[in-house]
């Protein structure tokens, strides 16, 4: 859509219209709500002012940039938005040519941007294009989004930064003064003024430089942005983000001003939805919902894996002071909010910082606590090397629980928690194992509140498996159970919530095999697998994971050791590509990986 002609009140008229398809969109589908409905006007007015066909648009996330796609061809198909084969909730490029880069995690745009800007310049193409990055005051609380200021300051590329701060949580505007001049600091006037002032004291030496650079920090001490102008970028802002005409000056002034500028912009949560305004975290992301009410329209009556481990946990915190726990930036997502209610001293929300979170926990553990780092399976990858330099290193009883492992849905590629056990497993000093259900949940965080080394804990979104099996019973170290013992030739092993697969699998079967509960992948119960490698010949593997370098490349591993040649595996994990987004079940369906599915793949054998 081109609206580079637009008038102000087509552009407003235009705002207003595109909150209502995402309103009725998100209500129907579920998805981002609040963070977007209040960058409507923002986006609105780079499409004015800039020029998404050759611009690079970086959204930080993505997941407010429902608007950008709304206007860039995708109004009808927008009805689509997280489905299945439909279209993603974040940016990506195989879906529109306007959708600079993949974004799904937090905090990678001004590096994109400072990326694009090199390649800008080396084209030669400053003269016609400018990375425009729109980063929210979340996004902030990562350090790489210092790092890559830190070399924009230095290189001082054209750059164009726009910072959406629907929380204030970077500066609050100190009254009417501050308003007045961070509003003077956006005219066209100033920066005349500045350029000016800059070419004058050049031509008088050192010590009118002194006391230039000494009256323009007197003059933005009491405004929020000398943090950035001390970094080397020029600041502009607090901005209204719902006043169109501000934005659109204040934006033409940034794409003319040829350095680095970050736009500080204030926004509303949920603008235009009464309900969401200023509603944080509950309607940040949301299932679908009545508009009217804006009650959920999905319930379930089986607890969540999520609520099992805050249950679990609590139990124990309760029972043991030196239990401690933190997590970064989804206190409800990870069900820590409890905790950190009742427990404020001991449980902590570090914001978007998974890798000071891990480290952090690392002291704690050596100090004598008890840690429990609770963190999205896909978001543990940013603290990949911490996990190692800082955790398992010094074999520290820091306990990693990966919330969301396997496939999440309508979030897709980017957060599907598929590979942890793979990049988990070969780092010495760690122990991995999962839960089945509700019980054995219970059990595993007992387990793991007294174990002296460091493990992961791998459970679902969503609920566990509804079957029916055997009581568990308490966990040992590296101990399986055995559920279901038949005398079939066939095996099927199962880790964390693939157990409960594997029984509606063998629930659709006329010959039972035998079910292995395999509690750890690392260690392995050695003695348990041997009985099994000696009674059945043909193994099946049910995991939540990425295939290479899973639960079925772990028991291969172990059969090549022992020497065990009459043994084969059959492994139901996920082949060696990104899972796309949609309905978890039909996502699951395209893989192969229902019951159904399974139970004819192998009565076909």
């Amino acid at each position: 859509m081109n609206i580079k002609n637009f008038t102000l009140p087509q552009l407003e008229e235009l705002s207003q219209k595109i909150r209502d398809r995402i309103l009725e969109v998100v209500s129907t589908n579920g998805g981002h709500l609040s963070s977007t409905l209040g960058a409507t006007e923002i986006i609105v007015a780079m499409h004015k002012v800039f020029d998404a066909t050759k611009d690079p648009f970086i959204f930080d996330v993505s997941h407010q940039s429902y608007a950008h796609k709304l206007l860039t061809d995708r109004w009808e198909e927008f009805s689509t938005l997280r489905q299945f084969e439909g279209l993603s909730g974040y940016t990506k490029p195989s879906e529109s040519a306007s959708d600079y880069f993949v974004a799904g995690h937090s905090s990678t745009s001004i590096s994109l941007g400072v990326g694009a800007a090199k390649a800008i310049a080396l084209k030669n193409e400053q003269e016609s294009r400018i990375p425009v990055v729109v980063i929210g005051d979340g996004a902030m609380s990562a350090g790489m989004a210092y790092e890559a200021m830190n070399e924009l300051g230095d290189r001082k590329y054209p750059m164009v930064i726009i910072l959406n701060d629907n929380e204030m949580s970077i500066a609050k505007p100190i009254g009417a003064i501050s308003r007045m001049l961070s509003s003077a600091m956006a005219s066209p006037f100033y920066q005349r003024f500045k350029k000016k002032t800059e070419q004058f004291v050049d031509n008088f030496g050192e010590g009118a430089h002194y006391l230039a650079k000494r009256f323009e920090e007197s003059f933005k001490l009491i405004t929020p942005g000398i943090m950035f102008e001390e970094m080397g970028i020029e600041y502009i802002g607090p901005i209204d983000g719902h006043d169109l005409k501000s934005l659109i000056e204040t934006f033409e002034i940034a794409k003319g001003m040829g350095k680095p500028v970050l736009i500080h912009i204030q926004t509303i949560k949920g603008k235009g939805y009464e309900i969401a305004e200023g509603k944080h975290e509950k309607w940040h992301g949301v299932s679908p919902f009545d508009l009217k009410s804006g009650a959920s329209s999905t319930k379930s009556s089986l607890k969540s894996a999520t609520q099992i481990y805050a249950d679990a946990l609590m139990l124990q915190a309760d029972k043991n002071p030196k239990i401690v726990g933190v997590t970064a930036a989804m206190p409800s997502g990870t069900g820590l909010s409890a905790l950190m209610e009742k427990y404020p001293e001991r449980f902590w929300d570090v914001a978007i910082a998974e890798q000071h979170a891990v480290t952090s926990m690392g002291s704690l553990a050596k100090e004598g606590f008890k840690p429990f780092c609770t963190i999205y399976s896909t978001f543990l990858q940013r603290g990949f090397d911490q996990v190692i330099h800082d955790v398992c290193l010094m074999d520290l009883p820091v306990v990693f629980a990966l919330d969301r492992a396997g496939i999440v849905g309508e979030d897709g590629e980017t957060h599907q928690g598929v590979f942890d056990i793979n990049f988990l497993r070969f780092i010495p000093n760690m122990t991995l194992c999962a839960p089945r259900d509700e019980r054995s949940f219970h059990q595993i965080i007992e387990f793991a509140s007294t174990y002296e080394h460091p493990c992961a804990i791998r459970y679902p979104r969503g609920s566990f498996f509804d079957v029916e099996l055997p009581e568990s019973v308490p966990y040992e170290m590296g101990k399986s159970q055995l559920l279901i013992s038949n005398d079939s030739n066939k095996l099927f092993i199962g880790y964390g919530n693939g157990v409960g697969r594997a029984a509606q699998t063998i629930a659709l079967m006329e010959e039972k095999p035998s079910l292995l509960d395999l509690r750890f992948v690392k260690p392995l119960d050695t003695q348990m697998l041997r009985a099994m490698a000696h009674k059945h010949k043909q193994w099946y593997v049910f995991s939540d994971s990425s295939r290479l370098g899973g639960v079925g490349s772990a028991l291969l591993e172990w059969l090549s050791e022992e020497k065990i040649t009459d043994v084969s595996v059959v492994s139901f994990e996920y082949d060696d590509e990104f899972i796309k987004h949609g309905n978890t079940r039909l996502v699951e369906e395209s893989l192969g990986l229902l019951p159904e599915q399974l139970a004819a793949r192998i009565i076909a054998e």
